[in-house]
């Protein structure tokens, strides 16, 4: 959900408020209770809800990167490749 910032342009007070992209933009200010709240410009921000996001809901099988085991190599490279030409000096030791 996006999180969307506005300020009061009697008082001055600035909030932020998570609100759905259909919800209508508050007015009533909570400090000085007057109807003059302004939803500011500002850079994009939102809130990823649910229990993860995409290593454990868009990857399956033994693609999930959950917890290091320690059989990845310490570049990241594939392990599968044989110690090629790319590989870091421990891949080409390891072979």
């Amino acid at each position: 959900m996006p999180i969307y910032e506005y300020e009061c342009n009697a008082c001055g007070h600035r909030l932020e408020a998570i609100q759905k992209f259909s919800d209508a933009p508050l007015v009533d200010c909570p400090e000085c209770h007057g109807a003059t709240l302004q939803k500011q410009v500002s850079a994009p921000a939102f809130r990823l809800g649910g229990s993860g996001w995409y290593e454990t809901d868009f990857k399956n099988g033994n693609k999930k990167n959950l917890k290091d085991d320690g059989k990845a190599p310490p570049c990241g490279a594939d392990s599968k490749s044989g110690g090629g030409a790319d590989a870091c000096a421990t891949c080409k030791a390891a072979g």
